[in-house]
């Protein structure tokens, strides 16, 4: 996934920079600046695409082109729930399995839910559009407060 990332930038970056306008987008994690135990090597592949993303930036300055890492914090997919089950059980509706889940498995986040894969296209789009313009070489956090640092 890193290097298709790497590969897919270096193929569309040069005609964005002849054109002067274009946006690059990278789906990280917070498991880039929280990388879990038993996740390791995924931690840090998405450290990997946020440094990437940085150096990306700067090799597009000045051209009109942005590009831009999302950290995207715990999410509610197919996935997680069905994760979230398996450690808080089934007996629970959904609110409250989501809750014990968060108040036991992730305390730290501000938010206390998951969030909503919409709450990341949301920024997502923002960072697409020519609004973001300023925005560039950055990591967005799109995390629920989850990473306790008020810098990504």
């Amino acid at each position: 996934m890193f290097l298709s990332a790497v590969r897919l930038i270096r193929a569309c970056l040069p005609g964005t920079e002849e054109r002067g306008w274009g946006r690059v987008l990278n789906l990280a994690s917070d498991s880039a600046v929280v990388t879990p135990a038993e996740m390791i090597h995924y931690g840090m592949t998405k450290t990997a695409l946020l440094a990437v993303s940085r150096g990306f930036a700067k090799d597009a300055a000045g051209t009109g082109v942005t590009v831009n890492s999302v950290i995207a914090g715990p999410t509610r997919t197919g996935g997680v729930e069905g994760f979230v089950r398996e450690l808080v059980g089934d007996e629970l509706s959904w609110d409250e399995a989501q809750h014990e889940f968060m108040v036991k498995y992730r305390p730290q986040s501000l938010l206390q839910r998951l969030i909503e894969p919409e709450e990341i296209a949301n920024m997502v789009v923002y960072l697409a559009s020519p609004h973001a313009s300023a925005t560039t070489g950055g990591a967005v956090r799109v995390d629920g407060g989850y990473v306790d640092s008020i810098l990504p």
